[in-house]
């Protein structure tokens, strides 16, 4: 009976081991939400998303519009559902759930409503950081998406609003995701995040959203018959056209400022993020907790 007890004592402490364990490493998990305008927004921070997910974090991308304006002849409904099946086949690329809401493209508004589903996107996943456009931009989706997630920004830890989900106690990190605007003022780097090692993995998300990269901007933009016929050449052409909007370059001074002259120099392609200034800052002391890969 004695050797039973001292057993079952040596199982006991066994197990509340490995459950302190898990709990220090449910602690220690970072949940990120990336808050784009349209299926394919999100894939701007497509790379550090992806290390983020290598490393165990829980990694949420979502669209604020179904993207079913975006096409010069698939009929809205129908596009609504290719194009969320596009965004899900791209989640999976890099192991994340990514899912759109059913708002219409083009005509996504700063309301009331709208900031309640942020909120509740907010909440729902009890974020750390949220990443999301510029309320600076050409499309106005995409100005509202942040507009909407700024408004949402200090409305995530107030208990009388939306009282049904729970407050987050904690007021995540907000983040916007790069843009090349330059009014009211251009965006300003405060962490660069160096994805060459997995810009592939980028473009593999890209290559999922096949009714925007090779029907409808290239028609938008005049050069559909530019578009290759096979899978695999439209892959290499899509690498060639898109790679460049990861471009190191705009931000090489910051980049060799984070990590020395040589690496910094050496770096080809990367990721970068603005501080919006709302909820918690991130700092030099934080900044390693929020980008562990820093």
């Amino acid at each position: 009976m004695k050797k039973l007890i001292i057993l079952i004592q040596v199982v006991m402490v066994a197990f509340l081991s490995s459950v302190s364990f898990d709990i220090k490493g449910q602690d220690q998990k970072l949940r990120i939400i990336v808050i784009g305008a349209h299926p394919d927004d999100p894939e701007k921070v497509g790379g550090t998303a992806y290390k983020w997910a290598q490393l165990g974090h829980d990694v949420l991308m979502v669209s604020l519009t179904n993207g079913d304006a975006g096409h010069q002849s698939i009929k809205a409904k129908e596009l609504a559902r290719i194009r969320r099946e596009e965004a899900r086949r791209a989640g999976e690329v890099i192991g994340v759930r990514y899912f759109t809401l059913d708002n219409h493209d083009g005509q996504l508004m700063p309301t009331y409503k709208n900031r309640l589903q942020v909120i509740r996107l907010i909440r729902g996943h009890k974020a750390d950081i949220v990443i999301t456009h510029r309320p600076y931009d050409y499309h106005p989706d995409h100005r509202y998406t942040g507009t909407l997630v700024l408004d949402a920004a200090y409305m995530v830890t107030v208990p009388t609003i939306l009282p049904k989900v729970p407050h987050l106690e904690k007021n995540p990190v907000f983040l916007y995701m790069s843009d090349g605007f330059i009014h009211p003022e251009p965006f300003k780097a405060d962490v660069c995040i160096p994805v060459d090692d997995v810009i592939e993995k980028k473009i593999d998300m890209y290559h999922q959203h096949t009714s925007q990269m090779y029907e409808w901007l290239p028609f938008n933009r005049g050069a559909l018959d530019q578009v290759p016929a096979s899978d695999e050449e439209r892959r290499a052409w899509l690498g060639k056209t898109r790679k460049a909007g990861s471009s190191a370059e705009p931000y090489r001074d910051k980049l060799i400022e984070q990590y020395g002259t040589e690496k910094g120099s050496a770096i080809k392609y990367c990721e970068s993020f603005q501080d919006s200034g709302y909820g918690t800052r991130l700092t030099r002391e934080n900044i390693k907790r929020y980008f562990p890969f820093y």
